[in-house]
């Protein structure tokens, strides 16, 4: 039997945190190996293909096509510790006072498996939702959790745990949580700079 629950989501990069966890590992796989300046020409192709459509997963893994398991094995872990503490004060807290109040707190991510997850372990989130990479190649999506796949990844947790999902509030910073926020009896919209609602 269906049971109903009050959900409380959370976007991660911008909204919990002041910086884009994806886009410091790549600036870190930059200035640590010569893979990515090999890969450069891809990667720019990847950055025009990406401004003229933001919905293609081609021009995502373009961008990061010069990821390897090693360096996700060897990379990742340097970016996780130096990344929490870019984290705002008040998210933790926020996730324990809903918790109290007997919702469900979600967290619903773009960013990739090899990072969000170990990024908020802390926070005791009853769920992580984040993209699904190719482990054998770390730069191809499974799933690319972005847009619109926000609210079909929340879905199908739901269905999966015989839960029917009431979005009492959602709190997002850019325009790709708009679809989830849409969904929220409240949106709390994050200043990414501040960490303040705008």
């Amino acid at each position: 039997m269906l049971k109903k629950e009050k959900i409380v989501v959370f976007d991660f990069d911008g909204t919990l945190s002041a910086s884009d966890s994806n886009l410091e590992f790549g600036r870190y796989c930059f200035r640590h190996s010569l893979r990515p300046w090999v890969y450069l020409p891809v990667f720019l192709a990847g950055i025009v293909i990406y401004m003229c459509n933001k919905h293609s997963q081609i021009g995502r893994e373009l961008m990061r096509r010069f990821v390897t398991p090693d360096m996700v094995k060897k990379f990742a872990p340097v970016v996780i510790a130096e990344h929490r503490t870019r984290r705002f004060g008040w998210a933790a807290a926020q996730v324990a006072r809903e918790h109290a109040a007997g919702n469900k707190c979600v967290l619903i991510s773009a960013g990739p498996d090899y990072l969000v997850p170990k990024l908020v372990r802390d926070m005791k989130f009853d769920v992580v939702i984040t993209s699904q990479m190719d482990k054998s190649r770390p730069w191809k999506y499974k799933f690319m959790c972005w847009g619109p796949n926000k609210v079909v990844a929340l879905d199908t947790w739901a269905k999966q745990n015989g839960i029917i999902p009431h979005v009492i509030k959602s709190y997002g910073d850019s325009p790709s949580d708009k679809y989830i926020m849409d969904i929220a009896k409240t949106p709390v919209w994050i200043n990414r700079k501040t960490g303040l609602p705008k």
